[in-house]
């Protein structure tokens, strides 16, 4: 029997489903806005707010976990959170025409729509990472989140650039044909590599605690979450999660129009600007990803250094970024590709983190705690973007002038990953202290006294 547990090629598996997760929802949160503001004139608001509504629905993450493990498979999860995904997909893009001629019924068919995606990203996303935390060895956790999250950022290229062409010139007919397409094929590709991916899987930590397994499904979904909540990592972790990921999205609305506003860059060289922001994050991930190799050993850090170096670099990048705002002649574009390096490395080491942690606590829990952390992040980055945007309308309205209104943004930003440096400073305790804050707590909520 087999106990290393995933392998590449089942590594590779799950990166295809995460890239048609991927494809599904960048046309509904990207193609789909675009049609609405320009194709039909609609106000700017309606997008944001549905794709704010599908970040909020995914709340019903830890639901979602609790279910694939109660269930103790994760792929019924997985393929019927697809199928949902899928529906949503083609529901969205049917509202969208109907807007055309009933804008009010088309908005109420959207906003379902797109509690069908939020839905089915949850189930599906969460259940995928569940199985990671399961199945996947310590000494390939960063190397497979770096390739499974670049598998889906290829998912979101490939899919925007294919989907463009096939609906351009933009009618609502192809519009339909090419979202019901989509939908069919990751429904197609999803239910193969699913195939038989479970039934011989053996776990890459074996689980030594039986009775823990037994009785976590006995249990209702509220004890089980707080469960889960009583753990003082995983509560951290849920902190943290929120705070870096409420930093990281603060800055994407707000990077590009300070690039034009301050910097006097057109809308073509804004758009490059995000590119190199891109590659720096990806720079950031393959280090990661080789310093938690095992042909490196640890040399270059563990995951758990990465993951406080990469938030301090970032809080540093934007405190780079507040001097852009207020000194002539500063290097924006190097200062962008070292904030993208930094946020690639800690986003990376967080979620190998997040796999590492939702199996210590033990058996039969792993989904629960995806799911808690996976709403902690849907909720940052529906915040994320609404609170980055806010603030730069309050900064401007309250200081009167660009560049310190920005540089006050950013000042923000910088302090939140500071918050989250400290926060994942506190994660890195060994786990015989782990366990025994863990039992510390467990005495005081059972009513005894700490030593």
């Amino acid at each position: 029997m087999n106990t290393s547990g995933f392998g590449w090629l089942q590594i590779v598996r799950l990166g295809l489903i995460q890239a048609c997760l991927g494809a599904v929802v960048v046309v509904t949160t990207s193609t789909l806005n675009r049609i609405m503001v320009v194709e039909l004139a609609l106000p700017a608001v309606l997008p944001g707010f549905l794709v704010a509504w599908h970040y909020a629905v995914q709340m019903v993450r830890p639901r979602m976990g609790f279910g694939a493990d109660k269930g103790r498979r994760c792929t019924p999860w997985m393929m019927g959170g697809m199928l949902v995904l899928g529906v949503g997909g083609v529901m969205a893009a049917s509202a969208t025409v109907w807007m055309t001629t009933q804008p009010v019924y088309g908005s109420l068919l959207a906003m379902l729509s797109f509690s069908l995606i939020g839905l089915g990203v949850s189930a599906c996303g969460t259940s995928l990472l569940a199985l990671m935390a399961k199945q996947v060895p310590d000494d390939r956790r960063a190397p497979a989140a770096t390739a499974v999250w670049m598998m889906m950022i290829m998912g979101f290229a490939v899919t925007a650039a294919v989907v463009g062409k096939l609906i351009d010139p933009y009618s609502p007919e192809v519009l339909l044909q090419v979202c019901a397409g989509l939908s069919g094929l990751t429904a197609v590709i999803t239910a193969l590599c699913l195939w038989g991916l479970e039934k011989n899987a053996t776990p890459g930590q074996p689980a030594t605690q039986p009775e823990a397994s037994a009785q976590g499904p006995q249990q209702n979904f509220k004890q089980a979450l707080q469960e889960v909540w009583r753990e003082p990592v995983a509560r951290t972790f849920t902190v943290f999660v929120f705070t870096s990921m409420l930093a990281y999205s603060a800055q994407d609305l707000i990077l590009e129009p300070f690039a034009g506003a301050v910097h006097g860059f057109s809308p073509g060289q804004t758009t490059q600007l995000s590119g190199w922001h891109h590659m720096g994050v990806l720079i950031g991930m393959l280090a990661v990803a080789g310093a938690g190799s095992r042909w490196v050993d640890g040399r270059l850090g563990t995951v758990s250094a990465w993951m406080v170096g990469g938030c301090l670099m970032s809080a540093l990048a934007t405190v780079g970024l507040c001097s852009a705002a207020l000194a002539e002649g500063w290097p924006l574009q190097a200062n962008v590709v070292f904030l993208g390096v930094a946020n690639g490395a800690f986003s990376i080491a967080a979620i190998a983190t997040m796999m590492r942690l939702a199996g210590e606590g033990g058996p039969g829990r792993e989904g629960t705690r995806m799911g808690l952390w996976g709403a902690a992040q849907a909720a940052a980055f529906g915040l994320g973007g609404l609170l980055g945007t806010a603030a730069s309308d309050l900064a401007h309205a309250l200081l009167g002038e660009q560049r310190t209104a920005y540089a006050a943004v950013f000042g923000m930003q910088a302090l939140m990953f500071a918050v989250s440096a400290v926060l994942a400073s506190r994660l890195r305790k060994p786990a015989a202290a782990r366990e025994r804050m863990q039992f510390e707590t467990f005495l005081w909520l059972k009513g005894g006294s700490r030593s």
